[in-house]
């Protein structure tokens, strides 16, 4: 009889899917659900004997969970444990495999050495129990997915188990977007601070976030792992899982678990506790023994020897001490039993002694609650296994660290009433017989299917990714193009993904170095006209494009500058332009909020521009820098800028207070009709290539140039252009001052513009092409996606050339 939790706490993932395929009808019986079951091991063991194999089928809870259910066809993939050198010898074990539904994964001496013994078991799994991470290099060595794909049917499930395989869903999600996969890990997933010591933290975390449903044995397990992503891959856990930009990785922290005799397993721990209780309690000397049986494993591992030599040190100890020529304390067996042994030493017991430090679900306490029916044996639980969580009610749980709590509640056991005995059990046993091991196999698989069926449902639907070459065909064929470009994120060099970015580098903002040529060579086009827009100041623009023919948009579009590089401001009409001398005087009354949030807030930091103010936690811890964003926000919405004509605006890692109305879709309407103006255009603007990575409320430039999509922010009806900042700010004020300090006056320019919003629309070629891309963000209104700004250095390079 094996445990199963029924949980559902937790995770997240979120691609689009195709519909589940639907099983068809044979003989008027439905067919079977294939669920592909990959492991690093299979459940068989095989020896060659001459030209045949010997197969012996091997006992576990996976093995026993997924046979009782009868609804799904089950074929397996793994190592079948043995080395098999030639090519005959494969065939003839693929054949003899084959008949027992197994499909083995071929690993040669080396790559065991390396991926099995050497990464695997010699960095990640002490380091998943909480051990250390030893100082030693592995090689994450996967070869599973090539055999996987070699078995694959469409609409088949495939569910990965355990550490061995944490890069399997990535790899299976790039071959086949569309492929249903499932990912559990029987063992304890440690905290972040243990994690990230992991080398390869960063890709494991990644991989397995590629997978559609994510198990654990507890909720602890699952929230540990929602941590380690919030905190080494910056996104944001929720109470549904893991967001990222929409794609949610759902997490269900279910309950199985193989108990393993280890290093984990707390054996010298006991024994010493043990010990102490005999010392403390002579009258029990001859009235009890203690049965341990210690399964062999890793025999070779020097780790190993010296536990097994440190046991046998202790229970010679023991018996020597304590024993006497009829009686001996400790029975301790270096072997593995039958299971019918085994149930009849379970159901004889009085009390199971279960001390692991750190240990998955152990099923050891389950199979003893199991055979105490009649008895009403005592469970003795170490509060760091799984079982702990869900047999904790009935067991008496114990710090296995603590000798003299274990001693005394071994006293407890033994002397514990009837009565009670019989209730702790009733608690331990209903709980075993509700929650079966092929219970706990057919929810992972129902909240498969159902996590796949959500996504499309819940997720928005993510734009599709631009094929450049006919973008660059259709530039080619054009002959007025406008092309509208972000910088941050955009034009920049990538951020560093693995939390530890440097944040005195990449808070200077500089045009990345590959683009310098291509660029130059687009705004040179005359029959191209670039603009770049930003929620930058005009100075951090200046520095990054002084040289270049390329109108520039500072802060969202209040101030451009033309190709002939005179700066202007460029406000609509349904601004309050008075607005922004106000916003200076609240500035100075409120900074210190701004001001108090970043000391508080280690490595965020706080940016005063001429009409906005920023303060972001790009570089901060993710989950403490979005409590202080929420307070901040509170702050400012319930202070005394509550009632002022600002808008409050909150991106993935910031918030912003600026003008109201301002957005990079009211800055580019202005622009458009300033350079139909300025160019004296005749012939429609026949290309529009719109690339950024905006928050939102900025993805109204979007509209304007496609009518068919959603309007996020309502465009102006006509636009004030030109009109210079002394017009905006009293002459001798400070902020008159600033504005000549930057070199912008441009008033005998454009003083007192208008141009109707109809005339400006009308040089627009709204049939034409036009291609709108988000960068990096699969939640958008754009029509197409670039997955980073490395694709857009690409995607200019190839316009340019």
């Amino acid at each position: 009889m094996h445990g199963y939790e029924e949980r559902t706490h937790s995770i997240v993932k979120l691609d689009k899917f195709d519909e589940l395929k639907k099983c068809e009808i044979q003989d008027e019986q439905p067919c079977k659900h294939r669920v592909l079951v990959v492991a690093n091991r299979l459940p068989v063991s095989a020896v060659q004997k001459g030209d045949a194999w010997q197969l012996k089928k091997s006992d576990g809870g996976l093995v026993s969970a997924l046979s009782g259910i009868t609804e799904i066809e089950t074929r397996w993939i793994g190592w079948a444990g043995v080395n098999v050198p030639g090519d005959t010898e494969r065939k003839s074990l693929t054949e003899s495999l084959a008949q027992m539904r197994c499909v083995p994964v071929f690993l040669d001496e080396d790559l065991v050495r390396l991926y099995y013994n050497g990464y695997c078991n010699n960095i990640m799994w002490p380091l998943f129990h909480s051990r250390g991470l030893p100082q030693d290099d592995g090689l994450d060595a996967y070869m599973f997915a090539d055999v996987i794909e070699e078995n694959y049917q469409e609409g088949d499930v495939v569910w990965c188990h355990d550490y061995h395989l944490m890069f399997l869903p990535s790899l299976l999600k790039e071959k086949r977007p569309n492929m249903r996969v499932g990912w559990f890990l029987h063992t304890p997933f440690p905290s972040s601070e243990m994690y990230r010591t992991m080398p390869s933290r960063s890709q494991l975390l990644t991989a397995v976030l590629a997978a559609d449903l994510v198990g654990f044995h507890t909720y602890d397990y699952a929230r540990n792992f929602v941590s380690a992503c919030t905190h080494i891959l910056g996104l944001e856990g929720t109470l549904v899982g893991v967001q990222d930009q929409g794609r949610v990785t759902r997490i269900a922290a279910v309950i199985l678990g193989v108990d393993r005799l280890d290093v984990i397993k707390g054996i010298p721990e006991k024994l010493l506790a043990f010990e102490k209780f005999l010392k403390e309690n002579p009258n029990w000397c001859d009235k009890v023994v203690i049965v341990q049986i210690a399964v062999p494993t890793r025999t070779e591992v020097p780790m190993y020897k010296k536990l097994a030599r440190r046991v046998h040190e202790i229970v010679g100890r023991i018996n020597g001490r304590f024993g006497t020529l009829t009686s001996m304390p400790v029975h301790f067996l270096d072997q593995s039993l039958d299971f019918n042994t085994l149930c009849a030493l379970y159901a004889v017991a009085d009390v199971a002694l279960i001390t692991s430090v750190m240990d998955g679900m152990n099923l050891v306490s389950y199979e003893f609650v199991a055979c105490q029916a009649s008895k009403k044996g005592v469970l003795v639980l170490s509060e760091f296994v799984g079982a702990a969580q869900s047999l904790g009610a009935g067991a008496i749980l114990v710090n296995p660290w603590n000798i003299t709590d274990v001693a005394s509640s071994i006293l407890y056991a033994l002397d514990m009433p009837s009565e009670e005995r019989e209730k702790r059990h009733n608690h331990s046993f209903m709980h075993v017989i509700t929650h079966t091991c092929q219970k706990w196999a057919e929810t992972f698989l129902s909240e498969l299917d159902d996590t796949v069926a959500e996504a499309q449902l819940r997720t928005k639907q993510i734009p599709p990714q631009l094929q450049t070459e006919l973008a660059v065909d259709r530039y080619r064929c054009s002959s007025n193009r406008m092309i509208i470009l972000g910088f941050n994120e955009t034009l920049t060099k990538p951020v560093n993904a693995d939390g530890m970015a440097d944040q005195v580098k990449q808070t200077e903002l500089n045009l990345h170095p590959e683009l310098e040529q291509p660029l130059k060579r687009l705004c040179d086009d005359p029959a191209s006209t670039v603009v770049i827009i930003s929620g930058s100041q005009r100075c951090v623009l200046e520095k990054n494009f002084e040289d270049y023919n390329v109108w520039l948009a500072a802060e969202h579009g209040v101030f451009i500058r033309t190709a002939d590089k005179n700066w202007s401001q460029n406000l609509t009409n349904n601004i309050h332009t008075d607005w922004i001398v106000s916003l200076k005087v609240v500035k100075r009354v409120k900074r210190h909020v701004f001001e108090y949030f970043t000391t508080r807030t280690p490595r965020s930091y706080c940016e005063l521009r001429e009409t906005s103010i920023v303060w972001s936690y790009k570089y901060s811890d993710f989950e403490f820098g979005r409590r202080q964003a929420k307070d901040l926000l509170n702050h400012l919405r319930n202070g005394p800028i509550s009632n002022a004509s600002v808008d409050i605006v909150q991106g993935e890692r910031s918030v912003e207070v600026r003008v109201n109305g301002v957005s990079k879709g009211v800055g580019i309407h202005g622009i458009l009709a300033q350079v139909i103006r300025d160019k004296d255009m005749k012939l429609p603007i026949d290309y529009v290539l719109c690339v950024g990575h905006f928050l939102p409320k900025d993805e109204d430039i979007y509209t304007l140039f496609d009518l068919e999509l959603p309007a996020t922010t309502a465009a102006p009806t006509h636009s004030s252009l030109g009109s210079s900042i002394d017009e905006q700010f009293p002459k001798g004020s400070e902020e008159e001052t600033k504005a000549d300090d930057h070199s912008v006056i441009a008033s005998d320019m454009n003083r007192n513009m208008t141009i109707n919003a109809s005339n400006m629309i009308s040089m627009l070629d709204l049939q034409g092409d036009n291609y709108l891309c988000a960068v990096g963000r699969q939640q958008s209104n754009a029509k197409y996606l670039l997955n980073s700004s490395a694709e857009v250095v690409a995607l200019l390079k190839k316009l340019a050339a």
